[in-house]
C-alpha cells in the first residue's frame, strides 16, 4: 500500500476505508490492483456528477458493480464483527434489473436491512459520503445488537 497516498487523504486512514481496500483487493484475482494507489482502487465508488450523467437512468448492473456493492456490505459486516465480537453475515440479493436488498445478520438478528434500487448507479458523491453512509449503517447495527443481544447471540 502506498503510504504517501494514505497521508494525502485522512479518510483513507479510517478502519472503513482500510477494510474497503482489503475487500477490493480480495476481488482482484489477477493482481490488477498491485501498484495502484488506494484512491485509484476506491475511485469506482465515487460517482461525480459527470460520471453519473454518463450512466443511463435505466439499466442492468454489470458484474463489477455487483462486486462493489457486495464489497461495501462485506466491509460493514467486518466492522460489526470487530465492534461486537459476533459473526456478521452479509447477504445481497438483487434482481437482474438492480433492485433488491442488502441484509447483515448477527445470530438470528437482522442488524442491517437496506433496500437497494438502481444498483447500476451504485456510488457516492465522495469517499467521505461513502464513509458517512457506512457509519450510519454501522451505528444502527450496533444499537440493534445492543438492544437485542440475546437474539444476536443465538
Amino acid at each position: 500500500m502506498n503510504t504517501a497516498a494514505l497521508d494525502a487523504d485522512p479518510i483513507l486512514e479510517t478502519d472503513f476505508c482500510k477494510e474497503m481496500l482489503r475487500q477490493m483487493r480480495a476481488l482482484d484475482t489477477y493482481g490488477t490492483y498491485s501498484g495502484w494507489t488506494p484512491e485509484r482502487i476506491l475511485s469506482p465508488f465515487v460517482l461525480t456528477k459527470e460520471r453519473k450523467a454518463g450512466i443511463p437512468l435505466i439499466g442492468d448492473p454489470d458484474e463489477e458493480t455487483l462486486a462493489r456493492v457486495k464489497a461495501f456490505y462485506n466491509a460493514i459486516a467486518v466492522l460489526i464483527e470487530k465492534e461486537c465480537s459476533l459473526l456478521a453475515v452479509p447477504l445481497v440479493h438483487l434482481t437482474h434489473e438492480g433492485f433488491g436488498r442488502a441484509l447483515i445478520t448477527v445470530g438470528k438478528l437482522v442488524a442491517v436491512d437496506k433496500t437497494l434500487r438502481d444498483v447500476h448507479r451504485f456510488g457516492f458523491d465522495s469517499l467521505s459520503k461513502m464513509k458517512t453512509e457506512s457509519d450510519k449503517l454501522l451505528s444502527v447495527a450496533i444499537e440493534r445488537i445492543g438492544k437485542y443481544g440475546d437474539v444476536a447471540g443465538l
